[in-house]
């Protein structure tokens, strides 16, 4: 059964013990497009914790900054088995400020 048969791509969100992932994911080609998480060059200097909201904020800012330069405008958020909820939604609203529509 093939569930997202769409040419939308996914923002696939992860947690882990210590960071915060976030993956493009086109499902038709099954390849991951961009991805950003604290472990990222351009976010692990400016964060102290790595892992809580602020982070968070900056991982889904990042994301739709890239998301932008590759021309992506509508995706499907996929927060996976975790609530909508503290990091996952900072993570949401930061992507949308950014002009990304899910």
């Amino acid at each position: 059964m093939k569930l997202n048969n769409t040419k939308k791509l996914r923002l696939y969100i992860f947690k882990s013990n210590k960071h915060i992932y976030a993956h493009l994911i086109d499902d038709n080609t099954k390849k991951i497009i961009t991805s950003s998480s604290t472990m990222s060059k351009e976010i692990k200097d400016k964060v102290k914790y790595k892992k809580n909201c602020a982070t968070a904020k900056i991982v889904g800012q990042n994301i739709g900054i890239k998301l932008k330069k590759l021309n992506i405008k509508e995706i499907i958020f996929d927060r996976g088995n975790n609530l909508y909820h503290g990091q996952i939604k900072a993570i949401a609203d930061a992507t949308r400020q950014e002009g990304i529509i899910f």
